[in-house]
């Protein structure tokens, strides 16, 4: 959630901000609206309490004095007293709930070095790399052999099954035979002792409680595009992101220990609502798909290297595998609910003939801290919300889809990046099937 305190500090400020991602003045002066409210009706709810204290001290004397008709006059007071403040606390409760619903609806507040736009078709590009780039060589042209889509390649070589998971678990849900199920494993099992040297490996549960899931944003806004189990009142998750920040939930973590790392591979499942026609075909948009997500708590002062740590062993992994990308600094319009900064990494998919996002690295402030209750404590003895931070390294489906296009040879064999060897078991090329 945003913060409340610097809304009613300096609601020009932050409303001016919020503009820039399309929430309206008036919903911001409907929120402040709600805030006076509420703790008007709290100082009243507390002032009635105390006003009841002090009459039941009253009666106490008076009954002690033998005063019974006293005693009896002030607890018919106390007692229509009482109403007023049952009234009043049920009324702060019922405003508490409505300004809690407002705050959970709003987005975080941008960064001011998050560009200006309304999607994403404003959002900036920073840079391209691709293999030979510092070697004076151009942007890479593609043989014809390697404009052949993913889909087809896994079907000829027999490591792409669509038809078989989609008679499992209908459209969109993948199934990897052969090489190609061992070529996911290779991607994750390389990432993860890439990440290993500063990040501490997580293997958190596929499966999240809808607390779990409001820490980081997700919900209520993206309820739709979330798996429900309702019966067991769990979620699946849709990035280990989620039980990444919900790890020290409601706990205060000591200044000394930041920045706290952690690394995760997990599957994520995703509805993909409004999908439907749009981006489905292959593995350019499905419902589960497995990926390695870096995550940071970190102090605020840390927040800027926490943040380009994980964009640089992102890259790291992109030109390692050989394979063509991009930075995509995303405009205000574009960014993810939580997010107040975020750059998006796409691979260059040449069987497709597109960009495909493989990572997003986002930078939230306290906006998750908030929710979680994940605070710090200061050499001071002060407290404070923590900032979090995180990106995938990598999402492996487009990764997947990227490579066996990209390594394609005439004879329709995929000559694999040679860093995955030691993840191959000694295969180093997927031949076509001999039948």
């Amino acid at each position: 959630m945003i913060d409340l305190v610097q809304l009613r500090r300096e609601p020009d400020v932050v409303k001016a901000a919020m503009a820039r991602r399309g929430v309206s003045s008036g919903a911001m002066d409907a929120v402040l609206a709600l805030d006076l409210q509420h703790r008007g009706l709290l100082q009243e709810a507390e002032r009635l309490r105390a006003e009841v204290k002090f009459l039941s001290r009253l009666v106490g004397e008076a009954r002690r004095e033998k005063d019974v008709a006293t005693a009896e006059q002030l607890a018919a007071k106390s007692r229509v007293v009482g109403e007023e403040e049952r009234q009043a606390t049920e009324a702060t409760a019922r405003v508490e709930t409505l300004l809690r619903a407002q705050l959970l609806a709003l987005p975080n507040v941008p960064s001011p070095d998050a560009p200006d736009g309304v999607d994403e078709k404003d959002n900036v590009e920073l840079r391209r790399w691709w293999v030979g780039m510092d070697e004076g060589r151009a942007f890479p042209t593609y043989e014809p052999f390697q404009r052949v889509a993913h889909w087809d390649i896994g079907l000829e070589l027999g490591i792409l099954d669509l038809e078989t998971g989609a008679k499992i678990a209908g459209s969109m849900f993948p199934l990897f035979r052969g090489d190609g199920a061992r070529l996911l494993r290779a991607l994750g099992s390389y990432a993860l002792d890439q990440h290993c040297d500063a990040y501490e490996e997580i293997r958190p549960p596929s499966f999240a409680l809808t607390e779990t899931m409001m820490a980081t944003g997700h919900l209520p806004k993206s309820a739709d595009d979330m798996y429900a189990i309702e019966r067991d009142g769990l979620w699946a998750i849709p990035t280990a992101e989620v039980p990444l920040t919900s790890m020290h939930r409601g706990q205060i973590l000591d200044e000394s220990s930041l920045p706290i790392r952690l690394t995760a591979q997990t599957a994520c499942f995703r509805r993909e609502a409004g999908a439907a026609g749009r981006d489905t075909r292959g593995l350019l948009r499905v419902h589960e798909f497995d990926k390695v997500e870096l995550f940071a708590y970190c102090t605020p002062d840390q927040a800027e290297a926490a943040h380009a740590d994980i964009l640089r062993r992102a890259e790291r992994l992109l030109q390692a595998l050989g394979l063509t990308y991009r930075l995509l600094d995303l405009c205000c319009g574009d960014l993810g609910t939580s997010s107040a900064r975020t750059i998006d990494l796409d691979v260059f998919s040449p069987g497709v003939d597109r960009w495909l996002e493989v990572s997003s690295v986002s930078w939230f402030r306290d906006f998750q801290a908030r929710r979680a209750n994940v605070r710090y404590r200061k050499d001071d003895g002060t407290t404070a919300l923590v900032h979090t931070v995180n990106g995938s390294a990598l999402a492996w489906a487009r990764i997947w889809a990227a490579l066996v296009e990209t390594y394609r040879h005439a004879d329709g064999s995929v000559h694999l990046p040679e860093v995955l060897a030691p993840y191959m078991g000694g295969v180093a090329t997927i031949l076509p099937r001999t039948s």
